[in-house]
C-alpha cells in the first residue's frame, strides 16, 4: 500500500481526508459488495402508471465500479429488493454477481468471499439501512453514506462525503483504488497535476 509521500498526486488527493486506519482497510480489499437502494440510488422509487418501479443511477458511480472491475477487484451487488432494472444496469457495467431478495447479507458476503478465495477482512460492504447493520459489523471495510440513519452510519469504518445516488459509490471506489496504488493506472503517461493545465 502506498504512503501519502509516495502516492500518485491523484491518489494523495483522494486519500487526504481519509484516516490511516481506513486506508489500511481499503488497501486489503479484494471484493467489494454494494447495497443498491440508497447507495447506488438516492433511495427514491418512482412508479409508472403500470406499476413499474423506476430508479435513477449515477454515471460517475457506474464508472467507478467499472474502474474497480478493470483493476481486478471483485464486485457484487447485494440487495433486499428484487427487480429487472438492477439486472439491466449491472449488465451494462459488466457486473455478473447480482444477488436480489437477500435478507441475510452476512451469509451472502461470506459465501461470496469464499468463492473469491478471500477472507471477510479482504471484503468490503457499503450499505445504509438496518438490514445492512450485521454485514457492516463483519466486513473488513464497512462504508456508509451521510443520508443513512445515524445508528447505521456509526457502524461504518468510514462515511462518504457524497450522498447515496450522488457519487458516494464513486468516492468509495476511488478510495479503494488509491489505497492500493491502482488509481494512477487510469491517468496514462501524462503526469497528473492539481495546479491546473500547463502552458
Amino acid at each position: 500500500m502506498n504512503t501519502p509521500a509516495t502516492a500518485h498526486p491523484a491518489e494523495a488527493l483522494v486519500l487526504a481526508r481519509i484516516t490511516p486506519a481506513v486506508i489500511e482497510r481499503a488497501g486489503r480489499i479484494r471484493l467489494m459488495a454494494f447495497d443498491v437502494d440508497g447507495i447506488l440510488t438516492d433511495g427514491r422509487l418512482w412508479y409508472g402508471e403500470n406499476g413499474e418501479a423506476l430508479k435513477c443511477f449515477n454515471a460517475l458511480d457506474g464508472h467507478g465500479l467499472s474502474l474497480l472491475r478493470e483493476s481486478g477487484i471483485g464486485i457484487a451487488l447485494v440487495t433486499g429488493r428484487k427487480g429487472v432494472i438492477l439486472a439491466r444496469r449491472a449488465a451494462e457495467l459488466g457486473i455478473s454477481t447480482v444477488l436480489q431478495g437477500v435478507r441475510d447479507k452476512v451469509s451472502a458476503l461470506s459465501d461470496l468471499a469464499r468463492e473469491q478465495g478471500c477472507t471477510l477482512a479482504q471484503t468490503g460492504f457499503m450499505g445504509d439501512d438496518i438490514i445492512d447493520l450485521p454485514v457492516l459489523q463483519r466486513a473488513g471495510l464497512a462504508v456508509s453514506v451521510p443520508n443513512a440513519p445515524t445508528y447505521v452510519a456509526q457502524a461504518a469504518h468510514w462515511v462518504t462525503s457524497r450522498a447515496g445516488g450522488d457519487g458516494a459509490v464513486r468516492e468509495c471506489c476511488d478510495v479503494i483504488l488509491a489505497a492500493q496504488g491502482r488509481l494512477r493506472a487510469f491517468f496514462g503517461p501524462r503526469p497528473f497535476t492539481t495546479s491546473g493545465p500547463t502552458q
